[in-house]
């Protein structure tokens, strides 16, 4: 329920430019999803093109740039949607909107482009300056409800742009590490996030959705979960002996692996909305253990991370801008064809993509094209069905 005192307040006349309340504008999950959604169907076959030689004057177009852009450009875009539109929910209070949501979302647009076209200093002036200013405003709101329980989520933002900022530092040779493992963090990261939010609202939404369901939560099982996952990510990060780090990380993904069954994924074969949020948690049970394996030198940890990237995180990506999108424009929530072949497309580029990196080398040029095409399709799916709904204003007259 939402707090009376936190009741948004009634609509204000604005004089500002009438394009700054276009529908477009009206709450985080709005913009930030179709921009993800477009920039993740134009970056993979760029890259790929790249990384075949078919594009020899895009030198910035390396593996650090495709590394880094799938998770600071991709990945954080929609964590901040999602996380404005959540807050809303979560405070009744305003996250940004209107002007000061246009402005944010042509700063994202600035550090993609600016990955692309600027020097490295630059550059990273430009790509730093998003994740402080779009925490700020979501710090701001939960602080004011007095939301406590979730300023964790601030400091995990807090932590990705400390991480970039590692990233960009590594870049211009100010420290003595590789790029791609402050990115690799960064993806570990993200997994804490999605394991957090994913114990809450995956257990919720089976049982809600699923007449005499009842997910197991276990609160102390959960806790072990996320403590092992953070554990492994922080033995990966600091480079730990490669047998405690594989440990480390396969008493997380059993954990993982046991809170994921006690939310009954198997019930909900028939449920897209659902089975898509319990596939694509699975992946994080799977990049465990590829961690491990990794760790030991039994796989790269490419298969790993794309594991986790791909499997995952792109996985729950696509299934809650999906759900949200259609339960914040007041439609129902129901998946149809297209958000099916949406999610299976997704499910499908993930398996083709680790068949690429574990399969043998036959394999890899016929799976990573696959991978790639259908990673596209589904997110230009994506835009072709909702950048109506998302440009439109809600039917019930709602805000937002």
């Amino acid at each position: 329920m939402t707090n009376p005192q936190h009741q948004a307040l009634p609509h204000a006349t604005r004089s500002g430019p009438s394009w700054l309340e276009h529908p477009i504008l009206g709450l985080g999950f709005r913009p930030f999803y179709l921009l993800s959604a477009a920039f993740a169907a134009l970056a993979i076959p760029v890259w790929l093109l790249r990384y075949y030689g078919k594009l020899p004057g895009a030198a910035r177009v390396d593996l650090v740039w495709h590394t880094h852009e799938m998770v600071y450009g991709f990945a954080v875009a929609v964590l901040i949607g999602f996380l404005y539109t959540a807050a809303r929910n979560w405070t009744g209070l305003w996250t940004p909107r209107h002007g000061h949501l246009a402005a944010l979302a042509l700063l994202w647009l600035a550090g993609r482009a600016a990955m692309l076209l600027l020097n490295a200093p630059l550059a990273a002036i430009v790509d730093l300056a998003f994740l402080p200013m779009a925490a700020w405003p979501l710090y701001r709101v939960l602080r004011r409800a007095g939301n406590k329980r979730n300023l964790f989520l601030v400091a995990l933002l807090g932590l990705l742009a400390l991480v970039n900022l590692a990233f960009h530092a590594a870049r211009l040779g100010w420290i003595e590490i590789s790029p791609l493992r402050p990115v690799h963090t960064a993806i570990l990261i993200i997994v804490v996030i999605e394991s957090a939010i994913g114990g809450r609202v995956i257990p919720m939404f089976t049982g809600n959705a699923l007449p005499g369901v009842k997910p197991l939560v276990d609160a102390r099982g959960d806790r072990i979960a996320l403590a092992l996952t953070i554990g492994a990510a922080l033995a990966w990060t600091l480079s730990l002996p490669g047998p405690l780090c594989a440990g480390i990380a396969a008493a997380a993904a059993v954990a993982q692996a046991t809170r994921l069954a006690g939310w009954m994924p198997h019930r909900t074969l028939a449920y897209p909305l659902l089975w898509i949020l319990h596939a694509s948690y699975a992946w994080i049970v799977v990049g465990l253990l590829l961690l491990a394996l990794s760790a030991l030198d039994v796989v790269s940890a490419s298969a790993a991370f794309h594991a986790l990237a791909v499997g995952s995180m792109a996985g729950l990506v696509i299934g809650m801008i999906t759900r949200t999108a259609l339960g914040h424009t007041g439609a129902a929530l129901r998946a149809g064809a297209g958000e099916t072949a949406m999610y299976a497309l997704v499910q499908f580029g993930a398996l083709a993509r680790l068949a690429a990196a574990i399969g043998p080398v036959s394999w890899r040029d016929g799976a990573l094209m696959l991978a790639a095409l259908t990673w596209s399709l589904a997110f230009l799916l994506y835009l072709a069905l909702y950048l109506p709904r998302l440009c439109a204003p809600r039917p019930d007259g709602k805000p937002g």
